[in-house]
């Protein structure tokens, strides 16, 4: 299986900047998409943002789209979302995801709690 860490949240104030990491260990051989999804208090788990793992090419939420980039560096089972110019709607727990080719998302992290401040 494959196991997810995330770390990098935080406390910061409107219009900053975090940056999230997530390391991935386990059978990550078949790893097709890492993705970045979150959730805010009394709402459902939302899509945030996507890269395939070899191609490189992204996805993005229309309302992260020109703040937030995902990247990831294959050799060491590492996801990042850089997140800029933060806003207070932006607070949620962010959780990295993993799928294989033609399978949901299926392996989860256990979040990282990231606040933003008015």
């Amino acid at each position: 299986q494959v196991q997810l860490v995330e770390s990098g949240g935080g406390l910061v104030q409107a219009g900053g900047s975090l940056r999230l990491s997530c390391a991935a260990s386990g059978r990550t051989v078949n790893t097709y998409v890492m993705g970045w999804f979150r959730q805010a208090p009394g709402k459902d788990r939302e899509f945030v943002a996507a890269i395939n793992w070899s191609e490189g090419s992204t996805s993005y939420v229309d309302s992260v789209k020109g703040r937030f980039s995902i990247s990831r560096d294959n050799a060491k089972n590492m996801v990042y979302l850089q997140m800029n110019s933060l806003k207070p709607e932006d607070t949620a727990i962010y959780y990295c995801a993993e799928r294989e080719a033609h399978q949901a998302f299926g392996s989860w992290g256990q979040g990282t709690q990231v606040t933003v401040s008015s």
